[in-house]
């Protein structure tokens, strides 16, 4: 049974939250995201034909690994997130999973996820999605950082967080809030980027669709 797009499902979830927090903190979240999309996209954030580093991650499991190593043979699909604790990351790893996923390995190319939180978050991300493929811990964001997509919830946020009964820099392995925009890149074995979208606004992602035609294009 096909899912209902990433936005749809955003959608839904947006109104019941809203209901359950009230006005004075979806008004925080809505004015947080409102002055993201105003700022736009970084200028330094990553760009079709840069190449990625061999980057230092570690996997769900603890284990150091480097992202070379988890490259296809054909495309990889990489899915930067900000953490198992953000209901929209769930909605669109889960997307994922049972729509994207898939599709790709039947023409053999390769999904990731990455965050900075620790790797124990990671395994919630895994065990919570049920999620068959890489999530990844980028400790400290210094892939992410090299890439020029690293921000953090404002103040505001980050106090409707702690009223929500949780703090950003709980999940992060180095304890800040930093965290990537939601960001999905298309790269070759090679590690060179095919394919970049940058969400400064976190509550929109990169539906399944645009991905499948962004690989489709590449043959």
């Amino acid at each position: 049974m096909a899912t209902s797009s990433i936005a749809t499902q955003v959608g839904t979830f947006n109104a019941d939250f809203t209901r359950k927090i009230g006005p004075s903190l979806s008004g925080v979240f809505n004015r947080e995201q409102a002055e993201l999309s105003q700022v736009g996209t970084p200028g330094e954030a990553v760009s079709v034909g840069d190449k990625l580093p061999d980057a230092k991650l570690t996997g769900a499991d603890g284990t150091a690994v480097t992202l070379f190593e988890f490259l296809g043979t054909g495309s990889t699909v990489l899915v930067f997130y900000r953490g198992a604790w953000c209901p929209y990351c769930n909605i669109t790893l889960r997307t994922y999973q049972q729509e994207l996923l898939p599709l790709l390995q039947q023409r053999g190319d390769t999904l990731i996820a990455i965050s900075p939180q620790t790797a124990d978050r990671s395994a919630a991300a895994v065990d919570g999605g049920e999620l068959q493929f890489a999530v990844l811990s980028d400790e400290g964001n210094l892939l992410a950082q090299q890439l020029g997509i690293v921000t953090a919830p404002s103040a505001q946020a980050r106090a409707a967080h702690t009223e929500l009964g949780f703090d950003v820099a709980d999940s992060d392995a180095d304890s800040t809030a930093a965290i990537p925009f939601p960001t999905v890149l298309i790269v070759d074995a090679s590690g060179v980027v095919r394919f970049v979208d940058v969400h400064v606004d976190y509550t929109t992602r990169t539906e399944v669709a645009d991905i499948v035609e962004a690989l489709s294009s590449r043959g």
